[in-house]
């Protein structure tokens, strides 16, 4: 019996912890800890602990499939390429559009996405930021030069204050949440601003329960007391930012006093000031955010205004301090850094910058897409349901928008109107039941490669096993189908290693990286040359705009697209829960964790419950303009009333059936955090 570790890092939340797996006879059977891993120390969250489980799960694709008269037969890769390049090559461009993936490599989606520009020469790639960070990086991006989180996660435990909004952080980063944890303990104030009482409100010294929708009212309340006092940091102001005038205007009006702004966020003004003076005169404040705060028709105007309330404080360029945007996938940073964007190649490089655009095609040594800004994924989702005949062939790589994506049921109209779909992935999701050609691809224990991770920080995985009967990385499927199309020389990769030398040579932020100098730390973005040494912490004298200075940017705050009335008069907000992940295809097939977590449930609370004649574990009915599921109620008094709360991971009670498709105007983002439902007893059948 051969026994072997092989330190790697976690597939699952964007924190980026490393664990060893455990490698028994050529097969992983386990994970352990990895006391050097840089982020976690050895420490794991349950999710990966478990994260070996689905690695061998029986139902893992092991050969291509083709679909023939609505029904899936095994095929050769032979037959698979020869098929999709047909079929490729008799659409054109613009009727082709590519999902990359937040869970492959960077070396596999800068891959894609170069697939795509120069291959296919179609300006439609995306993949699901769009659906959870794409306002941070376009709110961010605008005010700092930089759309990614400013500072490290280590630096979150040196914070003297620490307010977190639209982040369950103890459940959905819990490694960290160690980090709030490790402050609390030095005495650190927490606040935490959430409509539900979750396991890291708890923790707080200091609970907001406001009304999901009223962030930037909320941000804008704080900032004016700040003002109010004098609290603002005037020499940041006055040397770091510009506008402050302008911003000064909007959060002054009377709209935003104390007491206006409690009635619309539903809190206490007394909290309200109270927040605001612990944030203001602590030495250092850290300001931590997910997707509660970015998955809003006012995603932009969210993200903005937590930067407009750091740099009013001087809460940036310095160690406990920052906007700490923690992304929600694994390599959803990564995805974003490669170039999977419809308006940036990798390193957020411009495509209309002709400059660019000549430089990409020198680079590559073809033609590539014109430099225009294509669909994203969001559009392409519209067009395909509303404009049917304007897309007709799409390449997903290892997404699944079948769960993911809102208002479910006009998701599957678009998609089931395309005309060829291939789909690459380790299971038969939801989304590759409806392709026309499957790809077999490898998970993260069976590739070399590297990942992003929230703090910027790029990391290794490494190989542990071989993948499962015919199944190939993605880097190499993609190389091959590059090569069947006639791009040989534009994909002749042997390794993952010589795609990412590819990826510095053209990204400037990676430019100093390579696998050796990457080793067990890894390195933090931007590392432009050899002898940098990367940069936890981003805009210590400058920020990343033409002149410097970071932009305050005057905010109004305006309501969801949907609210509540009387037909429909909840408000329904989605996350995670601990023990699942996304789309749960992993998690759901790991025994442990599903056991922990079998279905899903709607919270509510107890008033709500009891009006409606509604008891605890109940099977109601969730209904929507859009649709309608029956789930098990958990009513509890940790959410606030005329707010229910659903995780989106289930497919058998999907809560992207009842939200809303409405876009943030910016960032094309839906509007998973806000819509209004109503809720009914199942009626007794006779």
């Amino acid at each position: 019996m051969e026994m072997k570790y092989v330190p790697t890092t976690c597939p699952y939340c964007g924190t980026g912890c490393g664990f060893n797996l455990v490698v028994k006879d050529g097969k992983v059977v386990d994970t352990a800890p990895w006391h050097r891993a840089p982020v976690n120390q050895g420490k794991t969250c349950a999710k990966g602990n478990y994260a070996a489980e689905f690695v061998n799960s029986p139902d893992r694709l092991t050969t291509p499939l083709i679909k023939k008269d609505g029904t899936f037969v095994e095929a050769s890769w032979d037959e698979a390429y020869a098929l999709i390049v047909s079929k490729f090559k008799a659409y054109k461009p613009e009727e082709m559009a590519c999902l990359a993936s937040a869970r492959v490599s960077n070396e596999e989606n800068y891959l894609l996405q170069k697939f795509a520009r120069a291959v296919l020469k179609t300006p439609h790639v995306d993949h699901c930021a769009r659906l959870c960070h794409a306002s941070t990086v376009a709110g961010l991006a605008a005010v700092f030069g930089s759309g990614a989180m400013t500072n490290s996660i280590e630096d979150i435990s040196e914070a003297k204050c620490i307010f977190v909004i639209g982040s369950n952080t103890f459940e959905q980063h819990p490694l960290i949440g160690r980090r709030i944890m490790m402050a609390r303990l030095n005495g650190v104030k927490v606040i935490v601003a959430d409509p539900r009482f979750t396991p890291t409100a708890k923790q707080a010294d200091l609970y907001l329960p406001f009304f999901s929708g009223t962030d930037v009212a909320l941000l804008n309340g704080l900032m004016q007391h700040i003002i109010k006092n004098g609290w603002e940091d005037k020499e940041f102001i006055a040397k770091r930012t510009k506008d402050f005038d302008k911003l000064k205007e909007v959060v002054m009006k009377d709209t935003y006093s104390l007491e206006n702004v409690a009635k619309v966020t539903g809190l206490p003004a007394a909290d309200i000031a109270t927040a605001a003076e612990w944030i203001a005169k602590a030495e250092s404040s850290a300001l931590l955010y997910s997707m509660g705060i970015t998955q809003h028709t006012v995603g932009v105007d969210n993200v903005k205004s937590t930067a407009n309330l750091q740099m009013i404080t001087g809460n940036l360029g310095k160690r406990g301090a920052g906007v700490c945007a923690l992304r929600g996938q694994n390599n959803v940073q990564g995805a974003c850094d490669m170039g999977c964007l419809p308006n940036v190649y990798s390193g957020y490089q411009q495509v209309a910058n002709s400059d660019l655009h000549k430089k990409m095609t020198e680079a590559w040594g073809c033609d590539i897409a014109e430099g225009k800004v294509g669909y994203t994924v969001t559009k392409m989702i519209n067009v395909l349901a509303d404009e049917p005949g304007t897309l007709k062939c799409m390449y997903v790589m290892g997404e699944n928008p079948m769960i993911s994506d809102p208002d479910l049921h006009h998701v599957e109209k678009g998609l089931k109107n395309l005309e060829f779909m291939v789909v690459q992935d380790i299971f038969l999701t939801e989304t590759a039941e409806l392709a026309d050609v499957v790809l077999p691809g490898s998970c993260y224990a069976e590739r070399d490669g590297t990942q992003t991770n929230t703090e910027r920080r790029v990391q290794l995985w490494r190989k542990a096993q071989d993948a499962p009967g015919q199944a190939k990385p993605d880097w190499q499927i993609i190389c091959e189908l590059g090569a069947a199309m006639g791009y040989e020389k534009q994909f002749a990769f042997k390794s993952p290693e010589e795609i990412f030398n590819e990826v510095a040579k053209v990204t400037p932020s990676y430019g100093g990286m390579t696998y050796a100098r990457l080793g067990a730390e890894g390195l933090h973005w931007p590392c432009p040359t050899a002898e940098h040494p990367g940069t936890p912490v981003l805009h210590k004298e400058k920020f990343g705009t033409p002149d410097g200075l970071g932009i305050l940017t005057p905010i109004e705050w305006k309501q969801p697209a949907e609210v509540p009335d009387a037909e429909y008069p909840l408000l329904l907000t989605t996350g995670r829960c601990m023990w699942h992940w996304h789309t749960g295809t992993m998690t759901r097939r790991s025994e442990s964790l599903e056991r922990e977590e079998p279905t899903g449930w709607v919270e509510m609370n107890p008033e709500d419950a009891k009006a409606l004649g509604i008891k605890d574990k109940e099977m109601i009915r969730a209904i929507s303009r859009r649709g309608e599921i029956n789930i098990g109620a958990r009513v509890t008094k940790d959410i606030k009333k005329g707010v229910v709360f659903m995780p989106f991971h289930f497919k058998e009670c999907a809560a992207n059936i009842l939200t809303n498709n409405a876009l943030d105007p910016i960032a094309s983002i839906p509007e998973y955090k806000a819509c209004s439902v109503r809720i009914e007893k199942i009626p007794e059948v006779q």
